[in-house]
């Protein structure tokens, strides 16, 4: 309590003591012994997790929920990032690992055989080294074909097995000295093929393509106006195709749709070697992301045994030997496995219909009959697949047919029946001989196996000598009043001056085998054959040859020789006559054959071609004004037509060489077996 204005303290309190620090030293009883400094704060690991935990749960759930999501979203946005860095990461050292070897290599040294075409990719790789014209200075004018793989594609990676043969030269050429050297056949002397051998069943332990031969690269030749002429008709049909039906079977080019037969892309494939050998690199590649992405056999949907073998496996096979790309490999063989089903008959016969997805097989509903064209025209392409991948059954299944076919009774001097019963294994509707539709390419094929197979397999060349034999004596004959030589039918000992369209590919057959070194008249006969087929297009008014025609026999004042009934008067396209003007161009060098090639090409053009893309076939030949479109491009046009018109005009005759390829039925090039 205060009195007056002086203060006077009522309590005397002491002055507060100094602040000290300090510092604690404890025993650890569970350090054994430990001692444990601490100072005014605690800064161990279990204090921090015991104070951040406390610290996280003191925050509100909305708090923690946001901070999880923002955790989550870096972790998978970091995820990504890596994802698309990683491939440029790789490309980069790679390419700067090849910098490096490439600064170490000797200048002036190269390998002795330097790969000319890619080696085979697998079937997701893209096309980015694939070069569909020879890349070293090339002007830029000339324009030309990818190069080709000519050689067998698998080669033996046995170092050892090379070592062998060169230290056995000896027991090698024993061998060989064994071998039949000559074939003998009505005056012929064909000795086989030297260096040529049939496939080993051993190509599983093949696993790389051979390189080509430096002598085999060559400059492509410039192309010529009438090849660029092709070329623009096939854009124009390509056009069509991509804008109207593409990855369906046929373009309907009037009505600017399409058509399906078994739903595979039939056009595409049959066009891929087209595409490759004219040189269309951008149309290849935009076809070929298509067969990696969408051609899908996995369907359930019957298939034509011969066509699917002619179109799909032949094209697939030879645009994995041009191109050397091994996603087309692949796709063949997964369609020769489903069509293998068609072989599981009491003959061995195979049926004509295949369930591609389900791997079943059946005949025609209205018959249990095969058509013998299609049972011995799939050959090629089969033992080819064989031979690739190292597999016999493929080949092993039609080469039985084969044998079996050669067996058989009920032929006339070596001509077939039409058709062939899958049960019995035997001819039926006998007496009935043509080399049109039904049985055309069962002589082809005999031929053309024999040249595959290195001119060895000599019952196929009995077989296919006899044929032409029975041809001359029992179908050849003379028209009026130009006395052009045509093949008629035979129906139970009746002559019929009956000729398809499709009977023209005998001079281009009949060529090559005299190429061979089958007899000269056979060259002298494909010759007359050959104007026969150009005079089945002149003597028309559209100058387009109908699908049948029937020739005049008896001399009659102002008669053509060809006669053209209403049901037969349609053109669909067809490469027959021009396919064996390539042939004879190629053997005789005569340009006759150019420039009628070239005239059929400008009336395709004139009553065939389709504004908005594409071309069609036609009703009416007979009718220039009115052809009446039939609204279809056949996928043959693309594949055969087009293809053997770009070869014909082509001065290049190393392009396709004819003594390294043999063209299948649908003209896609495989090559003739041969060890290299």
């Amino acid at each position: 309590m205060y009195s007056g204005s002086s203060p006077t303290p009522a309590l005397m309190l002491p002055p507060p003591p100094a602040r000290r620090d300090f510092i604690s030293v404890t025993l650890s009883p569970a350090g054994g012994g430990g001692l444990e400094a601490t100072s005014g704060y605690n800064n161990s690991k279990a204090w921090r997790r015991r104070s951040c935990l406390r610290k996280w749960k003191q925050l509100s759930r909305l708090q923690r929920n946001v901070i999880l999501f923002l955790f989550a979203f870096l972790a998978v946005c970091a995820v990504i990032t890596y994802a698309n860095m990683a491939e440029p990461w790789k490309s980069l050292n790679s390419r700067s690992s090849e910098e490096q070897n490439s600064d170490l290599e000797v200048p002036g040294l190269k390998p002795a055989n330097q790969a000319v075409l890619p080696i085979p990719q697998k079937a997701d790789a893209g096309l980015r080294d694939t070069s569909l014209q020879k890349p070293p200075k090339q002007p830029p004018a000339r324009r030309g074909p990818p190069n080709l793989q000519i050689r067998p594609p698998w080669r033996q990676n046995s170092q050892e097995g090379a070592a062998e043969s060169q230290g056995e030269p000896d027991q090698a050429n024993k061998e060989h000295k064994t071998e039949k050297s000559v074939i003998s056949w009505r005056g012929a002397v064909i000795e086989p093929e030297q260096g040529t051998e049939l496939p080993s069943n051993k190509g599983k332990d093949a696993d790389k393509p051979s390189p080509l031969e430096s002598e085999d690269v060559k400059e492509p030749v410039p192309l010529n106006e009438r090849q660029v002429a092709v070329i623009e008709a096939f854009r124009h049909a390509w056009k069509g195709y991509k804008e109207f039906a593409w990855g369906h079977d046929e373009l309907k080019p009037i009505s600017k749709s399409f058509s399906e037969w078994f739903g595979l892309g039939l056009t595409l494939i049959d066009a891929l070697d087209t595409m490759w050998i004219m040189g269309l690199k951008e149309e290849f590649e935009e076809a070929r992301r298509w067969v990696a992405t969408e051609l899908n056999f996995d369907k359930n949907v019957d298939v034509n045994l011969f066509e699917s073998a002619i179109r799909i496996l032949g094209g697939l096979l030879s645009t994995y030997h041009l191109s050397g790309d091994s996603l087309f490999l692949e796709k063949a063989k997964d369609i020769g496995n489903r069509l293998m089903p068609a072989f599981n008959t009491p003959s061995k016969i195979p049926f004509s219909d295949v369930n591609i997805g389900r791997g079943t097989a059946h005949p025609p509903r209205w018959t249990s009959d095969s058509t013998v064209a299609e049972v011995t025209s799939i050959q090629l392409e089969f033992r080819e697949l064989s031979r690739l991948t190292g597999d016999p059954k493929f080949q092993d299944a039609v080469d039985g047919v084969m044998k079996h076919v050669h067996t058989l009774a009920g032929k006339n001097d070596g001509l077939v029946p039409m058709f062939i019963n899958t049960n019995s294994g035997q001819f039926t509707h006998l007496g009935v001989y043509t080399l049109g539709a039904r049985a055309d390419s069962y002589y082809e094929y005999l031929l053309k196996q024999w040249i595959q197979g290195g001119k060895r397999e000599n019952e196929l060349l009995e077989d296919y000598v006899k044929g032409i034999e029975g041809v001359k004596r029992h179908l050849l004959r003379k028209s009026q009043p130009k006395r052009l030589t045509f093949v008629g039918e035979l129906a139970h000992s009746r002559f019929s001056a009956k000729m398809d369209h499709l009977v023209c590919f005998l001079p281009g057959a009949l060529a090559l085998g005299a190429h061979n070194g089958l007899p000269a008249d056979h060259m002298t006969l494909a010759l007359e054959l050959a104007e026969t087929c150009y005079q089945m297009y002149a003597q028309v008014e559209t100058g387009l040859s109908p699908e049948i025609v029937h020739f005049n026999m008896h001399a009659q004042k102002n008669q053509k020789d060809v006669e053209i009934k209403a049901a037969d008067r349609h053109n669909l396209l067809r490469p027959e006559t021009v396919e064996s003007f390539f042939y004879l161009y190629r053997f005789t060098g005569d340009k006759k054959y150019q420039d009628w090639g070239w005239e059929i090409l400008q009336n395709f053009n004139k009553y065939t071609w389709v504004p908005t893309g594409g071309y069609t076939s036609i009703n009416n030949v007979q009718n220039p004004s009115s052809p009446e479109p039939r609204d279809k491009m056949e996928s043959f046009f693309l594949g055969e037509t087009l293809k053997y018109l770009f070869l014909l005009f082509s001065d290049d005759m190393d392009l396709i060489n004819l003594d390294k390829y043999v063209f299948n039925t649908e003209a896609h090039p495989l090559p003739i077996w041969s060890s290299a």
